[in-house]
């Protein structure tokens, strides 16, 4: 290589899942703080971790970012969009920003106030090993090695089950068996994020893949420390944010008593709102009052740092009263969850709609039924490239009882739209048992903690209420740990309040049987084995009392769908027969949808999908389709049309764009001399399948039919020459003995097609 040769390159390599992980820096992107790429198969992941020298006028808060940046050309692609480069992220890359940031954000320090940005982008996928547990590993890298205090490192894996095994890091083409898609990130001693979708995986198991996950993560946790021992770079002075801690000790001794007693008495969340803004007021009006004396600006005393002071009263104060009293703000015990209540079809025209509240955590979800043609079309390095099953959700500000702008859709209102959605998944029926699009949006009309599980409850009842044939209910519970010293509790159903002071956030959903989501976010180092044992146990308690009240609002999807919702059918057919269905230029497809008022989708295998607003005018279509792509079936009578006439016979189209022959023998019941004489260009006429040679070929009879015979029988008088009868059914026709043969010869009017 020709360059500067003093820069110094340096691979380090550990075995994941008997695969080489290979992470590489010294190479790329020597100004950043900390830089390496990340090598799994042929996907490798690029990461920077970068630490501002100076910090933002009134930041009272940590201002950590991770933005990763999802390049097509790592598949070798061109983005499909107008302008043919990266936009705004897709949602799978907000996903994988957020599940990297939870992972990195508790192991800052709490009062570190400089910017901190981390970026990654894909620099190859090879569509089979997955980027989101190796982006975990290089952001953790690139802090590792970098001037960045941070209390790392992390490391993240992924554990699939495929037949009753666990696998580490299961491929994307192995996932597709896989009835578990768990992904894992923690420090040396404990896990402290989770992300999981799974199909009704029971908690021994569940359990049993945490602990895989985190024995996995340890050599790779090793090499980062053994990467910052040889190449790290010193940790840089960090601006610490502004702290009196005299003043904090004068504000408490103000206020405890006062906080405490509000605590105990306002176990409304609105009441203790206001109590403890009214102490609020009156604490900062002591304080101005103060500062209006003081006779230099140095004298005076920081209200922030006042109002600070005081929600750390109320937050030591809440938690204390939890672990030693055993009392929640609102009065509850650990395990008992607040009131519950449901409600389906509730408006008009939508297809279906459910309204699930618990406590003052309020969500109304609706359903919408769609075609296949309305599946989302994604344009990423996932291998999927199509969505049949959607979920958003929105989070307006009176939820809170707020007014801000709306300024589009969050990164948080996409990771819990995804989490709803990853919760109902296996849920669904299989696109061939009900082939409809389905999209869910969960509107936030009040929130008290939990809404995205309150969405996974609002869900099923409006999917059972649009009449999809779910698999069973799903219901969701999210718990919470307050850990003082060596005192814990695990809370269920948690609050706001419990939310915003607690040290995590555990939401769990599943059905009778199993989970069939779990997400973890924590505020401390990690949590041990035994914590997320008793968690997961209150929640499966916890759910099955939600999933009583939802069974008891509607027992089972509705028998029909909602009268507002497409009726739609599946039928198969050949691959061979695609090109008649659609006709030259899409022409036959186009005429059956104007005839008829349906939307059809044909599928390269051969599944066509027919929707329309009523069921009459989905057979019609249905039945034209039939008629296109039917086979010729021998003994079988059709009505076709005259398309050819031979000397030794006429071909007729007796199915659409099928023709067969019938011979000059078997045109009628009695002796034919002149075809022209008995049929004619475009007549209709009746004809029955005798016989259908290996090329193809269809043989035709209308004496068959005339004579009643079977297949077989037309095949022997086929086979013996042209008949000479003279049936009954001649007579009849000719109103004696062979005055019909001479009125047909003779030009009159020949009667009746036949």
């Amino acid at each position: 290589m020709i360059g500067d040769e003093t820069r110094t390159v340096r691979q380090f390599t550990t075995e994941v899942g008997g695969e080489m992980l290979t992470i590489e820096t010294g190479k790329l992107a020597e100004q950043a703080g900390g830089a390496v790429t990340v090598r799994l198969g042929d996907t490798m992941i690029f990461a920077t971790a970068t630490m501002s020298k100076n910090v933002r006028e009134g930041l009272d808060f940590f201002p950590l970012s991770v933005d990763y940046e999802e390049k097509l050309y790592a598949a070798g692609r061109i983005p499909g969009s107008f302008f043919r480069r990266e936009g705004r992220p897709n949602e799978q890359a907000i996903l994988i920003s957020r599940v990297i940031d939870r992972t990195l954000r508790p192991l800052f320090p709490d009062n570190m106030r400089n910017e901190v940005q981390i970026i990654l982008l894909s620099f190859s996928h090879d569509q089979e090993h997955q980027v989101d547990m190796l982006g975990i590993i290089a952001a953790s890298t690139a802090l590792m090695i970098s001037d960045v205090p941070w209390d790392g490192p992390v490391a993240g894996v992924r554990i699939g089950m495929i037949d009753g095994e666990m696998v580490i890091n299961p491929t994307h083409s192995q996932m597709e068996n896989s009835v578990l898609d768990l992904r894992v990130s923690g420090t040396a001693d404990a896990i402290n994020m989770v992300e999981c979708g799974a199909v009704e995986v029971d908690e021994d198991t569940m359990l049993e893949a945490l602990d895989l996950a985190h024995r996995t993560i340890q050599p790779i946790i090793e090499l980062q420390r053994q990467i910052r021992a040889e190449v790290g770079k010193e940790k840089s002075e960090y601006v610490i944010a502004q702290h009196d801690p005299e003043l904090a000790t004068e504000v408490a001794d103000k206020v405890r008593d006062r906080v405490r007693q509000i605590i105990a008495e306002q176990t409304d969340r609105t009441g203790r709102n206001e109590a403890i803004d009214a102490l609020r007021e009156e604490l900062l009006a002591e304080y101005e009052a103060r500062n209006a004396a003081a006779e230099t600006d140095e004298a005076k005393i920081s209200l922030k740092l006042v109002r600070e002071a005081l929600n750390d009263v109320v937050k030591e104060e809440v938690r204390r009263r939890i672990v030693e009293d055993g009392v929640r703000p609102d009065g509850r015990d650990y395990v008992t969850i607040r009131p519950l209540s449901a409600e389906v079809n509730l408006i008009p025209r939508v297809h279906g709609s459910g309204l699930f509240q618990r406590g003052q955590t309020q969500v109304l979800t609706v359903a919408t039924l769609g075609t296949p043609r309305d599946v989302q079309e994604l344009d990423s390095l996932s291998p999927e490239d199509a969505k049949r099953y959607l979920h958003h959700y929105n989070f307006p500000p009176y939820s809170t009882g707020e007014a801000y702008p709306l300024r589009g859709t969050k990164r948080r209102e996409v990771g819990h739209g995804a989490l709803a959605e990853t919760a109902l998944r296996s849920m669904i029926p299989p696109e061939d048992e009900f082939p409809y699009t389905i999209r869910l949006v969960s509107e936030v009309m009040s929130s008290n903690g939990s809404t995205s599980m309150a969405s996974v409850c609002g869900s099923t009842l409006a999917l059972m209420d649009a009449g999809v044939p779910i698999i069973r209910p799903v219901a969701g519970i999210a718990m919470g740990l307050i850990k003082e010293g060596e005192r814990v509790a695990v809370l269920t159903d948690i609050q706001g309040l419990e939310d915003h002071l607690g040290d995590m956030d555990f939401k769990v959903a599943g059905t009778s049987k199993g989970i069939t989501a779990l997400q973890m976010d924590i505020k401390i180092t990690g949590v041990s084995r035994e914590v997320m044992q008793q968690a997961l146990a209150q929640a499966r308690d916890a759910r099955m009392q939600i999933l009583d009240v939802i069974l008891a609002t509607i027992p089972e999807p509705r028998a029909e769908l909602n009268d507002y919702a497409p009726r739609m059918t599946t039928l198969k057919i050949g691959a061979a027969k695609i090109g008649a269905v659609i006709g030259p230029g899409g022409k036959v497809v186009r005429g059956i949808q104007e005839r008829t008022g349906v939307k059809i989708d044909i599928e390269d295998d051969g599944t066509i999908f027919i929707a329309g607003v009523d069921g009459p005018s989905v057979a019609i279509a249905v039945e034209e389709i039939r008629r296109l792509t039917e086979e010729a079936e021998i003994g079988r009578i059709y009505t076709g049309r005259v398309s050819r006439i031979e000397p030794y016979g006429v071909f007729v189209e007796f199915l659409p764009g099928q023709d067969g022959m019938v011979h000059i023998s078997q045109l009628a019941d009695y002796r034919v001399e002149n075809i022209e004489d008995e049929v004619q260009l475009n007549d209709e006429i009746m004809v029955m399948v005798i016989d259908i040679d290996p090329g193809g070929k269809v043989r035709l009879s209308r004496q068959a039919v005339l004579e009643g015979w079977t297949a077989e029988e037309a095949r022997q008088r086929d086979r013996k020459g042209p008949s000479r009868g003279g049936g009954g059914d001649r007579g009849r026709r000719s109103g004696g003995s062979g005055g019909d043969r001479n009125r047909r010869s003779g030009g009159g009017d020949r009667g009746p097609r036949r």
